[in-house]
């Protein structure tokens, strides 16, 4: 274990579209493979910090890896520093703005340097951070579902040991939903926490009538109802909801989160590492809501936990 603060020697990323298992269909269509962007940041000591990010649509893969490449060579020689770095990130794209590719960019690199600085201490991202590795409630996540023909993997879901399932709405209209969230609960019992996610498929409006209909169903929370930005619509849902609000997979870094929690968007946060800006995001967004109060999971990227 190295007592110095290693370097960047370069960085690098590639581009592939990984197969999935299981295809994820939702309120705008079906997600039939994950193109991803791997990022390598090789250190002075013969470290290589990993980190991906996901791109969501081939399109945005060469301009990404582009994006990172140009980056890292600015970067190479600078101690991996993970705070000053993202200082230094946000006063070179201050006046152009952080969502998009840009702010993926920067999360993913800085996911990669807390991976090497992990590395060079011998440690898993928790201990590196002060905290301890210990086993942690997860739920299985799928698409819009057909509860007859998807059975076999529900129940296999509850054989693996997961407490929670989340499926998504939004793909029909409400008499579908519903549907489709009784035979759930019916098939997993009253015991299992079910989530719906509607992927920001619904106005105001339709999000609460729909909320009240499916609320005898005990949902454990209802994920974004509508459009991500539309702060005033999550709070107006929120407040006659019978179920609690989940969001923050697509706010953008610290300050989105604190806008949203300051309109009492939601009832829990999901922050997505890779909109977040990477682990240093995450840990500011983690202090707000420790400090409002509000249950923090996280969005995908369950590796990051168990960066070594």
């Amino acid at each position: 274990m190295s007592t110095t603060t290693p370097a960047i020697r370069s960085i690098t990323a590639r581009a592939v579209d990984a197969p999935i298992s299981r295809p994820v269909k939702n309120a705008f269509g079906v997600i039939r493979s994950a193109p991803l962007v791997l990022i390598d940041v090789v250190t002075d000591q013969g470290l290589t910090g990993h980190s991906y990010i996901f791109a969501y649509t081939r399109l945005t893969l060469k301009p990404l890896v582009r994006l990172i490449e140009d980056l890292g060579r600015d970067l190479v020689g600078r101690p991996i520093a993970p705070f000053d770095l993202m200082t230094e990130m946000d006063a070179k794209f201050r006046l152009l703005g952080w969502q998009g590719l840009v702010g993926m960019a920067v999360s993913g690199l800085d996911m990669a340097f807390w991976d090497a600085l992990g590395r060079a201490a011998c440690q898993p991202l928790s201990v590196l951070l002060g905290g301890s590795s210990r086993p942690i409630r997860a739920y299985d996540s799928y698409g819009a579902i057909d509860p007859v023909a998807d059975e076999k993997d529900l129940r296999r879901s509850l054989d693996q040991g997961f407490r929670g399932i989340k499926i998504k709405g939004g793909d029909g209209d409400l008499d579908n939903d519903e549907r489709v969230v009784k035979a759930v609960r019916g098939l997993i019992g009253p015991d299992i926490a079910l989530m719906l996610d509607f992927n920001q498929s619904l106005n105001p409006s339709e999000a609460s009538r729909r909320i009240d209909r499916l609320a005898p169903y005990d949902l454990h929370w209802i994920e974004e109802p509508v459009a991500a930005e539309n702060l005033a619509g999550h709070a107006r849902v929120r407040a006659t909801s019978p179920t609690s609000i989940q969001s923050g997979e697509n706010w953008w870094f610290p300050r989105g989160f604190a806008e949203a929690i300051a309109s009492a968007a939601s009832d829990f946060i999901m922050p997505d590492l890779m909109k977040v800006g990477g682990v240093t995001g995450w840990l500011r967004v983690a202090a707000q809501a420790e400090a409002a109060s509000i249950p923090m999971s996280s969005h995908l990227f369950a590796e990051a936990r168990y960066l070594v």
